[in-house]
């Protein structure tokens, strides 16, 4: 009745997820590029445990929205949604997760509460009604395809499984590398960046792409200089080109100095895409004597990294 015979069952939900430990905060652990492929490992091996299989159920996108971390879920035929369904009204799928968790994030215990929606339903109140659930679900078609990102940590995964094999602090070391929303370019061969490091300070570093928690650093600390690193960024970035710098200081006058910059680097990111690096940003922010905010972004200041 759900679907006929020639069209295959899909279905989408949203798991919402977050500690009841306050000094664990998921979404900042996804944020942080050191922790995000442990979360995600996490997140991978506890749904394979939900439907006893790794394609059982399908992340398509996993939003930071503090407190919670929230992970959208496909489903591709009807007895895994049920296989998940059975897992998380018995409480399986939770006990596996906060395993997986403690293993991954070398962590003593990360308690969870999790919350299951689809749509504007909250599964939560109805599991004893199974049928109904898959209903639900199944009335949600996802509306994305899979997100970059999870395509790249999945990638990870499987190249830290063949490399813990070989060589286990090799594998700690290739995959910690890995920041949003793509992995280091060498091991995709890909053209859009020759530099893959760059030297700061006598230094040699990585190159990568921007990271969330470089977004929202660069946002707090540039204060009123962040049109002079937009001017910076813009002589090879035509998304910065006069006049959006200064439309964006009179649109985003009213929120303050921390939302101009915010939005001065999306445009950025969202321009300039996998080309959005660490290493053009530090040298935008040498150029112009931002020496201290540099560091800070490359991590050699002494505060730990957003956990």
């Amino acid at each position: 009745k759900m679907a006929g015979s020639s069209t295959p069952w899909i279905g989408s939900a949203y798991l919402f997820l977050q500690s009841t430990c306050k000094t664990i905060v998921l979404p900042s652990l996804y944020e942080s590029s050191q922790k995000k492929p442990s979360v995600f490992k996490a997140l991978k091996l506890a749904l394979a445990d939900s439907t006893g299989s790794v394609n059982g159920v399908d992340m398509l996108k996993v939003h930071c929205s503090h407190p919670h971390l929230i992970v959208q879920l496909k489903f591709c035929k009807q007895e895994n949604c049920r296989r998940f369904l059975k897992s998380y009204r018995e409480g399986a799928l939770q006990e596996s997760l906060q395993n997986h968790l403690q293993l991954s994030l070398a962590m003593t215990t990360v308690p969870l509460e999790m919350e299951l929606k689809a749509g504007n339903e909250h599964l939560d109140n109805m599991l004893k009604d199974e049928d109904r659930c898959l209903e639900c679900i199944y009335r949600e078609k996802p509306d994305r395809l899979r997100d970059e990102e999870i395509t790249q940590l999945e990638e990870c995964l499987k190249s830290l499984i063949i490399h813990q094999s070989i060589n286990n602090n090799m594998a700690v070391k290739d995959c910690t590398s890995l920041n949003s929303p793509s992995l280091p370019y060498p091991s995709q061969g890909s053209s859009l960046s020759p530099q893959v490091t760059f030297i700061f300070q006598g230094q040699v570093f990585a190159n990568r792409t921007l990271t969330p928690d470089d977004h929202q650093k660069f946002a707090k600390f540039v204060s009123k200089k962040w049109k002079q690193v937009g001017r910076s960024l813009q002589k090879n970035c035509r998304a910065l080109r006069d006049p959006v710098i200064d439309n964006l200081a009179l649109e985003y006058d009213r929120e303050g100095l921390y939302e101009q910059a915010y939005q001065l680097l999306l445009r950025f990111i969202q321009s300039e895409g996998k080309k959005a690096t660490i290493a053009r940003l530090i040298a935008a922010l040498e150029e112009n004597g931002l020496i201290s905010l540099a560091e800070e972004l490359l991590g050699l200041h002494s505060n730990e990294d957003c956990s």
